[in-house]
């Protein structure tokens, strides 16, 4: 039987581009080929937008920046809108190697990269188109020409092998929300928009559970790119066309068509939709009328689900499956460190056995899509994290040895939030420009440059009401501009403490250049 350590052995597992032969997956911790590919592009590009944005002249050793993302609904879609607006505005889009999204920001991230040159072109385009979509009514979702299109694209699906859940109904849903006619776009098709490093590498994340265990007690980190997906802590990966095909001890047993990246996006809020009605119980004379739903169908028996099941849950064939991850487990050091889940103290728990995956939205544990930017092997110097929900990672990566910035807030600020803070301390960690959602300056000011006063402009972002609750799907066109302004505002407004974040991260890059201290390798 094929295991892990045997196939690479003990010294082998961090160890680049490892490939088990005649395997159709990858195994290894380290980065995939195209990934590595695409870093070395995009340095060229990052050290362009570096030398104009911080006004050097020399070469310098060019560090890797990020742009992290919480959830939050259509207020977090909207909301990164505005962000990613404020650094195209800057030149610091350019500055930045990758953003990972989660839940809703995955919505955004995927419209995005339906351009391939998207950074290169004026954002206000798409975001006007994203603006028409969100600011008017979803009924038309619910007519029965899509009900049919529901039902036949299910349908479809089921027949090419895939396992129906609530949530394939709730992508289509999204997509008919998202775009004018159907989208057709898959995550491998993300590819074209990153092979020349012309825009950020996108990674989405995922949480991978059992179905007789909480979160807390068993979850494991899942990431998408356009080149793979993969677990994160077995070192086990496919490619993105192969994720969801029948995999067996590492080989393609069963090749089925990618999914649209729709089916990919983030489950959100249950949807209540009506059943068909058949004819009545036998009643007793005593008795109201009621009336038997009987569901027939791919929908029908989705929505039973929904009503019935963990309708939460996105289901896809295992591809660890057969792989006896479990043999000499305990011996296994990156196995045994991974301290995410109680279940990992027994082998038998592991994931290879069961034939399907389970997949939640992060945000379900932990809302922020810092896990994989926080991979050693990204080697990532300076993160962006644009919180649009609340939500921190501080305690997570101290409980799981992961460097990480401290974050020591005063009890003024705790009181009254900046818009901005940067926090910095061991070379290890990453330096972290941290951005709450507060609306604070911004309420006098509407632009950093213009002090002319906007009267009714402040609002509590913050609320789960009306206007920006989690559960809405629907903005106003004013209440759209409002929240992508404040978060463009706010990104414009600290120009500074970013410049200096960055110019912060070059100057550790040069003064660790010729240093060979453990310390120093990471950011070398």
């Amino acid at each position: 039987m094929l295991s892990l350590s045997n196939c690479l052995g003990p010294s082998a597992l961090q160890e680049t581009h490892t490939y088990c032969k005649n395997l159709d997956l990858r195994l290894g911790f380290d980065l995939c080929a195209e990934e590595h590919d695409f870093i070395c592009k995009r340095k060229k590009v990052v050290a362009a937008a570096l030398k104009n944005v911080l006004h050097l002249d020399e070469d310098l050793q060019v560090p890797v920046v990020a742009v992290v993302t919480t959830a939050g609904g259509v207020r977090s879609m909207t909301a990164m809108c505005g962000s990613l607006l404020a650094l195209q505005e800057l030149g610091v889009l350019d500055c930045v190697s990758y953003i990972s999204g989660l839940s809703a920001t995955t919505w955004t991230m995927a419209k995005l990269y339906e351009d391939a040159n998207w950074s290169h072109n004026d954002l206000r385009g798409p975001i006007g188109d994203i603006r028409k979509h969100v600011i008017k009514s979803k009924l038309h979702c619910f007519s029965l020409d899509h009900m049919k299109y529901y039902e036949k694209e299910l349908c479809e699906r089921k027949q090419e092998g895939h396992k129906l859940s609530f949530t394939d109904l709730w992508g289509l849903f999204i997509d008919c929300m998202l775009h004018h006619q159907e989208s057709t776009h898959k995550l491998s098709d993300q590819q074209l928009a990153v092979n020349q490093g012309q825009n950020p590498l996108p990674v989405y994340l995922s949480l991978n559970v059992k179905d007789d265990f909480s979160t807390l007690d068993f979850k494991e980190w899942v990431e998408f790119t356009p080149y793979e997906v993969g677990f994160l802590k077995y070192g086990a990966f496919v490619r993105s066309e192969d994720f969801g095909s029948e995999f067996f001890m590492g080989h393609l047993m069963k090749k089925i068509p990618e999914s649209r990246i729709c089916f990919l996006e983030d489950t959100y809020p249950l949807l209540i939709l009506p059943t068909e009605e058949h004819p009545a119980l036998p009643k007793k004379p005593h008795e109201q009328t009621t009336c038997l739903s009987i569901p027939k169908g791919c929908l029908s028996n989705t929505l039973r689900e929904m009503m019935t099941g963990r309708p939460v849950v996105s289901t896809y064939h295992n591809f660890l499956k057969g792989l006896q991850l479990h043999n000499k487990y305990l011996e296994n050091e990156s196995f045994c460190m991974w301290k995410d889940t109680v279940l990992d103290s027994s082998p038998n728990q592991l994931n290879e056995m069961g034939d399907y995956l389970k997949l939640v939205d992060t945000a379900f544990f932990i809302n922020t899509s810092c896990p994989p930017i926080l991979r050693p092997e990204r080697k990532v110097d300076v993160i962006l994290h644009l919180n649009y929900s609340g939500g921190s990672q501080t305690l997570y990566c101290l409980e799981h040895g992961i460097p990480f910035p401290s974050i020591d807030l005063s009890q003024e600020d705790r009181e009254h939030l900046k818009e901005c803070y940067v926090f910095e301390d061991s070379l290890e960690a990453p330096i972290l420009t941290y951005f709450p959602l507060v609306c604070d300056t911004f309420q006098k000011y509407k632009t950093p440059s213009k002090l002319t006063v906007l009267i009714n402009l402040f609002f509590y972002v913050s609320n789960c009401t009306a206007p920006y609750g989690t559960g809405l799907l629907t903005y106003t066109e004013e209440n759209f501009n409002k929240l992508l302004n404040l978060c463009r505002y706010n990104i414009l407004n600290n120009k500074c403490l970013i410049l200096q974040a960055l110019r912060t991260a070059v100057e550790r890059k040069k003064q660790f250049k010729n240093c060979s201290s453990p310390q120093s390798s990471k950011l070398s």
